[in-house]
């Protein structure tokens, strides 16, 4: 007779293999799990931030519908800058306006006008040469002095200069010659939303009053120090301009430049800035011309993944 090997030898290489199958499984289980872990943290980081850009997107537009009908609530004593705070639910909302006068229009000031811009950030002996570039990149080609076209091809570009008006400051990159570094100087000054060629006296920052034709250190503290003590008298500050009050204004423009910055009650800070062209004869008390948000994500976030721990 064959000897039968006991039940428990019998068995033990199947106990084993079923042992090995129960641990790979509970390891795909963990794995499993982890990964759902991480879905559900995703999901709702995910939500939760949707939900924080909705409403504060719905915030800004309370802030710029309120500065349109502070703007034109009085027409005829239009407010050139101005600012209010305001709470709703639980989010903190400040609002700053200011008229885009306060700003050097790249498609309407005058070759003089940017050259002082330049030489007031510190480019004396280029100023003429970056505003000689601006002024070609702008006008039609039938109407330049020069072949700007061709200098573009001598310098290796492959793209020439627009022959039209910039429609955005971020195309000054492109314009042939201006260092970077005068740029990024030079853009917090800038804008193609003013249709003017003047600059506020109310308004302006001292760098754009510093670019006015014929504006000295003197004149510039003696025009900032009378601005602070009567912002109102436009006309005194004008004044005090002498020659070079003909590029300044003391009359808002109709675009004016938002700036909205909400609180949330995360701690999380989105601060969206907006210009608004303020037209009374429109159906609409307003329309936007541009809108670019600065989100703060890091206090959202770090309450979020706190709250799903």
């Amino acid at each position: 007779m064959t000897p039968r090997r006991p039940p428990s030898a019998r068995h033990t290489a199947n106990d084993g293999f079923i042992v090995i199958a129960v641990l790979w499984i509970l390891g795909a289980l963990a794995v499993l799990a982890a990964i759902y872990s991480v879905f559900v943290v995703d999901t709702a980081a995910a939500v939760a931030s949707h939900k924080d850009r909705v409403q504060a997107e719905a915030l800004v537009t309370a802030g710029i519908e309120l500065t349109a009908h502070r703007i034109t609530a009085v027409p005829e004593q239009r407010p050139s800058n101005g600012g209010f705070t305001f709470r709703l639910g639980s989010a903190s909302v400040i609002v700053r306006f200011v008229s885009e006068t306060a700003r050097i229009d790249l498609n309407t000031a005058p070759k003089e006008l940017l050259v002082g811009l330049f030489a007031s950030l510190g480019a004396l002996r280029e100023a003429e040469y970056y505003a000689d570039r601006i002024i070609g990149w702008r006008t039609s080609p039938a109407d330049r002095q020069n072949d700007e076209t061709a200098a573009y091809r001598t310098a290796g570009m492959h793209y020439a200069p627009r022959g039209g008006m910039f429609p955005h400051v971020g195309e000054l990159w492109l314009v042939m010659g201006l260092p970077e570094a005068l740029i990024e100087r030079a853009l917090p000054h800038l804008t193609v939303h003013s249709g003017q060629a003047q600059v506020s006296i109310l308004d302006a920052s001292p760098q754009v009053l510093g670019a006015l034709p014929g504006m000295s250190p003197e004149r510039l503290h003696d025009v900032l120090a009378a601005r602070a003590t009567a912002p109102q008298n436009a006309q005194y500050l004008l004044s005090l301009l002498g020659p070079a009050q003909t590029h300044a204004t003391a009359e808002p423009a109709k675009a004016f430049r938002v700036t909205v910055q909400v609180v949330l009650d995360n701690g999380r800070r989105i601060r969206s800035e907006v210009v608004i062209l303020v037209a009374e004869e429109d159906a609409e008390p307003y329309r936007v011309l541009s809108w670019a948000d600065d989100v703060d994500e890091s206090a959202g976030a770090a309450r979020t993944r706190a709250s799903t721990r």
